[in-house]
């Protein structure tokens, strides 16, 4: 399953706004139309963000229209800066826009035409890489799963988040694959609902028995022994291991701890931020209203209330067993192994 595919300079995402009820793919021409995608959420995952902002940019590049390269990297960076407005938490996203740009800067002497096939060929590879990454994160995480285990996942961290596999549904994945036996807790994941609609979907896809819970059920089912450790995936990871994901993460940390049940991040060294010391200094998302006080257009609260929306929060250090990585599996203190793996 891929939530993304390019091809011929057309874009293609899955409405991920549209499932599970329809399969609808959104074509993507223009940069415009690919920022778009990110900022409503067709496409969604700190991962996929990343790449779709690369194939964005590319997409940008081929439409200018000059072989000045005073105006080429003058229209290339505005179409970079119109990336990084999409969504501010997500730091995969801002990864993959400096990636692009740098290449392209690397490659300044070379004429126009061919700087704009570099930036799409670097988009090409950065795809390929995410799915790779992901299958190396899902194998050193198998490596903690234990047959017969009863796992948590909460929001949407498989291949719809990524460009396939997934974070930390490939780590369940992985298990999957190797005969474990194990069974899966989804979180709905209010207000968006990307664990009933999304990771519910996919699990059943795949043929692992996933059972749907409310927000507000984890720590009822910690308390009663069912569940063997959480894996959640993340936007964005301080050199301190500090996290921030999808609202409610934290909570279920939290009851993680207090049910002394291990809980584990999946995440890409891109997601680590290591120009941030802690989650104090990471920007959280504020979204629109209609998202809490509405349920597919049809209102659910009175007129009139306050709303508070922050699309993610973050977990700190403290709470976290294990990041899993393509590289390995980092343990506290993560301000150690975080830095070895350098910048």
């Amino acid at each position: 399953m891929r939530p993304l595919e390019y091809k011929d300079g057309v874009l293609r995402l899955i409405d991920q706004t549209r499932l599970p009820a329809e399969y609808v793919t959104v074509e993507c021409r223009t940069y415009i139309q690919a920022a778009d995608a990110i900022k409503n959420m067709i496409v969604r995952g700190a991962p996929a963000i990343g790449v779709t902002a690369a194939y964005g940019i590319a997409l940008g590049a081929m439409a200018i229209e000059t072989q000045s390269k005073e105006v080429f990297f003058q229209k290339l960076k505005e179409i970079c800066d119109t990336m990084r407005l999409t969504r501010p938490t997500a730091v995969n996203l801002f990864w993959a826009v400096k990636r692009i740009y740098d290449k392209a800067c690397e490659n300044k002497d070379k004429p126009v035409n061919q700087i704009k096939k570099i930036i799409e060929e670097e988009a090409c590879l950065m795809d390929r890489e995410d799915v790779e990454t992901n299958k190396a994160i899902g194998a050193n995480g198998n490596a903690l799963i234990k047959p017969n285990w009863t796992i948590l996942t909460h929001c949407n961290a498989g291949a719809l988040a990524t460009c396939g596999y997934g974070t930390a549904l490939g780590v369940i994945r992985a298990a999957h694959e190797a005969g474990k036996n194990i069974k899966v807790y989804a979180d709905e994941t209010r207000p968006y609902l990307q664990g009933a609609r999304l990771t519910a979907w996919e699990l059943l896809q795949d043929g692992i028995p996933v059972t749907l819970i409310c927000d507000n059920m984890a720590g009822y089912f910690m308390k009663r022994g069912v569940i063997d450790c959480v894996i959640v995936g993340a936007d964005r990871i301080a050199l301190n291991g500090d996290t921030a994901n999808k609202i409610g993460t934290y909570m279920l940390a939290v009851l993680a701890k207090e049910n002394k049940i291990p809980f584990y991040v999946a995440a890409p060294v891109s997601t680590i931020d290591f120009t941030i010391a802690d989650g104090n200094s990471i920007p959280i998302e504020e979204r629109k209203p209609e998202e809490v006080t509405h349920i597919k257009g049809i209102r659910i609260a009175p007129e009139g209330v306050n709303v508070a929306n922050p699309a993610f929060d973050v977990t700190p250090a403290e709470y976290i067993t294990g990041i899993i990585t393509e590289r390995g599996v980092l343990y506290p203190p993560f301000d150690e192994s975080i830095r070895k793996l350098g910048g």
